[in-house]
């Protein structure tokens, strides 16, 4: 088998919740050897969260959220309340090649952890530190959640429906920030390659949210048009919806961006008699009169289901695609045929079936070969092998409730 991208390299991981624990998943996705530090006095809070439809669990080692977004990482009990355990921390930050954390900055420094004493121990570490409005600005000690990711970001007061409210996106733009870290890591891993030096990665989830709204902001800058929510309208292309059609809740999205699309989309309808009208005559005047435009179109959808609208278009070269439900989305060929649906055999949940990479590589294929990890379930190799203890002393600790 092919080595894995990041085959070698380990992360000492700090990280929780979605934000964090999603970008070293990421990591390990790719084959680094990812060692989650937590402990009964300090839990991820994930491990108790069940975002499913009548299903609920008790403890720490039940949780489909959980395993979801930790997927083959390692687990070592330290408890950082305990000197010893910071101490321990330090030993394995000394033997890895990146620490990822997504605290409240300051937290890791109170700790004895933050990048100047890191640094000191492994001069060429790479250090994350992903929080809600990064380490400087007055916004700095802010607490962070997914929701206030978007709105900060201005992407909430753009995403919806003109006539609602703003949409803050809630757990997925958690996600989008963790994929933003994990390139940043695996840009400053390309870079000590080549240089030899770490570096300190100071990410704010808003700014990486930010990033979307390029085109409102220059919009803004350079016309003076604040842009707000316009549903799935498009600000040049109409027909651009999602369109009813047969069935409980089924829906199709048609785009069009041209004449020649529009005669492809109008012979598929059969040619009716409304398409000819001088309102929909030219794009601006469809697009200046595209609730009339919807409304016509979708009394011809909702003879079809999406699958046929979808087929019957893209025959034509006409943009279109069916809105899937979740079990939808399973069951989708295309979905089968890339491979993103993995099964993992987890200790305490039995067979569960999982996303896996967003992406292919022919030469260092990722990988999903494990569940998450129990907690602590990696103590013994952490400490027994990576930083040689006796299991005497191990006991000890565990007695001392450093590992704990």
């Amino acid at each position: 088998m092919n080595r894995a991208a990041l085959e070698g390299v380990r992360v000492t991981d700090f990280c929780w919740l979605w934000a964090g624990a999603y970008a070293t998943g990421l990591l390990a996705f790719l084959g680094a050897e990812v060692i989650k530090i937590e402990s009964m006095s300090r839990p991820d809070p994930s491990r108790t969260m069940t975002l499913t439809i009548a299903q609920s669990f008790q403890g720490l080692e039940y949780s489909p959220v959980f395993n979801s977004i930790n997927l083959g990482k390692l687990s070592v009990q330290l408890n950082m309340k305990k000197r010893e355990g910071v101490e321990l921390a330090q030993r394995l930050i000394a033997v890895s090649d990146v620490v990822t954390q997504n605290m409240r900055p300051g937290s890791m420094d109170r700790m004895g952890l933050g990048y100047d004493v890191v640094s000191k121990i492994k001069p060429d570490i790479i250090m994350l530190s992903s929080s809600a409005f990064g380490t400087e600005g007055p916004f700095k000690n802010y607490g962070g959640y997914a929701p206030s990711f978007a709105c900060y970001a201005g992407v909430a007061n753009l995403t919806g429906y003109s006539d609602g409210p703003p949409n803050p996106m809630t757990g997925s733009t958690d996600l989008m920030s963790a994929t933003t870290s994990a390139f940043a890591v695996l840009a400053a891993l390309n870079h000590r390659q080549s240089t030899g030096h770490g570096q300190h990665i100071d990410l704010s989830s808003v700014e990486s949210l930010a990033v979307f709204t390029g085109d409102a902001i220059m919009d803004y800058i350079m016309n003076g048009r604040v842009r707000s929510r316009q549903g799935n309208k498009d600000s040049t292309m109409a027909p651009h919806n999602c369109y009813p059609c047969k069935g409980n809740d089924k829906w199709v999205s048609i785009a069009v961006a041209n004449e020649h699309e529009w005669k492809a989309l109008c012979k598929v309808m059969g040619d009716p008699g409304w398409t000819l009208a001088e309102e929909f005559a030219d794009g601006f005047s469809r697009w200046a009169n595209q609730d009339e435009l919807d409304r016509l179109l979708a009394v011809w959808t909702m003879n079809y289901t999406h699958y046929e609208i979808t087929g019957m278009l893209q025959a034509t070269g006409v943009a279109a695609m069916p809105s899937l439900s979740n079990e939808e989305i399973f069951s989708d060929p295309h979905f089968e045929h890339r491979g993103l649906a993995h099964e993992v055999l987890h200790p305490g949940m039995g067979k569960q079936v999982v996303m896996g990479p967003p992406w292919k590589f022919s030469g260092t294929p990722p990988r999903v070969e494990d569940p998450a990890p129990l907690m602590g379930q990696h103590t013994e190799y952490v400490l027994g092998e990576l930083l040689a203890m006796p299991s005497s002393e191990i006991k000890r600790l565990a007695e001392a409730e450093v590992v704990y």
